[in-house]
This record gives structure tokens, sequence and C-alpha cells, in this order.
């Protein structure tokens, strides 16, 4: 019976749960609710998520290429006869991603990026109607991403067939 002793011992102690990672979670305070949910993958981390990419939605574009600075953005929205075209600068904050286009100051905004969406608020500066004909607008654009790809954001290009994402290669000066 003796034998018996020291093996109930090791037994009893793999069962306290001391010193595991049980113990440890139990001390710490919960995670919040959409800590978890980016834990477990359930919902993207605006942080970790790129948004480098090819956006659209019929016949509106958007491409974001990222560069050492922020992003360089182009814009193309297609109403059959009137179109709106525009490229500048953007940076990212969380889902925040502020746009400056032309890089004048004059059409500067903040829209959301989730890292599959990217949408323009409903209220847009002034100096956001030079980039579009007619009574066209960029207000309230909402597009999906088709692609992450790089070279396909950097081929898009406006109906006059300019690169509205060129790559650093080909952007010349910006």
């Amino acid at each position: 019976m003796k034998r018996g002793w020291p093996i109930a011992l090791v037994a009893l102690a793999a069962c306290s749960g001391g010193g595991g990672t049980a113990g440890k979670n139990r001390s710490n305070e919960p995670p919040g609710l959409e800590q978890a949910a980016i834990a477990r993958g359930v919902i993207r981390d605006p942080e970790d998520s790129g948004i480098e990419g090819l956006y659209a939605r019929d016949t509106d574009r958007l491409c974001l290429v990222r560069r050492a600075d922020g992003y360089r953005i182009g814009v193309f929205v297609d109403y059959g006869t009137v179109q709106c075209s525009g490229t500048g600068r953007a940076s990212r904050s969380g889902e925040a991603l502020h746009v400056e286009l032309g890089g004048r100051g004059a059409c500067s905004f903040d829209a959301r990026a989730d890292g599959e969406h990217v949408v323009l608020p409903g209220d847009l500066p002034n100096g956001c109607d030079a980039y579009c004909g007619g009574r066209a607008s960029l207000t309230g654009l909402d597009v999906s991403r088709l692609s992450e790809s790089r070279s396909e954001a950097a081929a898009l290009r406006d109906d006059r067939g300019r690169p509205l994402c060129p790559t650093a290669a080909r952007a010349g000066k910006d």
C-alpha cells in the first residue's frame, strides 16, 4: 500500500489546476466583446486589415495603393454621359480614411474603410464638385473590394486612359 501514495499525490497535483493557464485567466478581466470577436476571427481587426486593392460597385471604381506615406487613391464614377474622376492621397486610422483629392485641400474628407468596403460621406466639401461633370457627384460612394492585388488597383484608369493609382515606378512626381 505504501507504493500507491506517490502515484495518488501526483494525480491529485495534476488535477488541482494550480499553475496552469486556467488560473491565470481567472485573475484577468474578460476581454471586451469586440476584442474577443477579433481574437476568434469573427470580425476583422481594422488595425490589421490591409485596404490596398481595387473596389467597385456597378460602374463605380476606387483604387488604393500603399505608399510610404499612406495610400494613393483614385476614384472613377461613371454616370453614362458624365463622370467623376480624381486622384490623391489617403491616410488611415482604424476604419477612418482621410482622403485629399488633388492635393489642394479643397476636396478633403474622411471616408470609412473596413478592408472590404469604402464608403464616402453623404456630405462632401464644395471643392469635390470640381472632379465631376454635370450633376454627377462622389457623394455617398459605396464600393466593395474586388481584389487585394496591387497591380489590379494600379491598372485602374479613367475615361481618358489616365492611371488613377499608378505605382511609384509609373507615378513620377506626386
